[in-house]
């Protein structure tokens, strides 16, 4: 059998509960995998603001991949230093927020940067903090999108009246060109430059550390992951998986709430759990 020499893993109803906490068991869990040499990355779609306030409050030190591989944080010395970003262009943004008007008349956006987010106040007045870790009243507002004062690297889209799924269903099915669509469960759809995926940014990293895909096991449970859990060597998802995660899966391990990714990590390095 390959060794598993890194696992990446999605953090919203994967490595976290549905209190959106990282239990100690799972904490404690990466720290072994990662002491037996079991490197452990994290893939989200979140923002670095998000990632830094869950790597503090478990001890987390590795590197994450944020905005559905758009951004790849280092979090080693406990801040959150970006290393990477692939950016939209401008031009491709305003096509591809035209085109999804188009198609759904009533639609608000977002841009996301490395570190800034700008909404229509549409889109802020539709918001909860947990939609984006972030308070709607202390949302940056613009009645003209795109408008971000560093690289835009992603889109997100809600509609009031229309269900995300039915947004990304229907904007997946006409076809958006310049942009990748995809949808992590959230109420809003994401896009991010073309070819960019999860999948994309983890690739990018095993090549420079000469790990291959069969050396990677990889967990997640929506959409937005089926890129990565395609190209890694072992396929794992939790039981609270979507459906078409789970026909995807290698194996489909116990729910987010049952600590998942410590119960795959515990089996690696022989461990118990505390």
């Amino acid at each position: 059998m390959t060794q598993i020499r890194l696992l990446a893993t999605d953090l919203d109803g994967t490595l976290l509960r549905s209190d959106r906490v990282i239990s100690s068991r799972t904490a404690h869990a990466m720290a072994t995998a990662q002491q037996s040499g079991i490197e452990i990355v994290w893939a989200t779609a979140r923002a670095r603001h998000s990632v830094h306030e869950l790597a503090q409050s478990c001890g987390f030190r590795g590197r994450a991949i944020c905005a559905n591989g758009a951004v790849v944080l280092d979090l080693a010395d406990g801040t959150p230093v970006v290393t990477a970003t692939t950016s939209i262009a401008m031009a491709s943004a305003s096509a591809a927020m035209s085109r999804v008007r188009t198609l759904l008349p009533g639609v608000v956006f977002a841009n996301v940067g490395p570190t800034r987010f700008v909404a229509e106040p549409a889109y802020a007045a539709l918001c909860d903090f947990a939609d984006h870790h972030r308070h709607p009243h202390d949302m940056s507002l613009s009645e003209l999108l795109p408008d971000l004062d560093e690289p835009m690297v992603k889109i997100v889209a809600r509609h009031p009246e229309v269900s995300s799924s039915d947004v990304y269903r229907k904007a997946l099915s006409a076809g958006v060109d310049g942009v990748e669509l995809t949808h992590s469960g959230a109420p809003y759809v994401e896009m991010a430059a073309s070819g960019v995926s999860k999948a994309s940014a983890l690739a990018e990293l095993c090549a420079v550390d000469g790990i291959g895909a069969s050396e990677v096991a990889v967990v997640g449970d929506a959409i937005n992951d089926l890129p990565m859990l395609a190209w890694a060597g072992t396929a794992l998802c939790p039981s609270n998986a979507i459906a078409e995660v789970q026909a995807l899966a290698d194996r489909v391990l116990p729910s987010n709430d049952e600590d998942a990714v410590a119960t795959y990590l515990e089996e690696l390095v022989g461990a118990s759990p505390p």
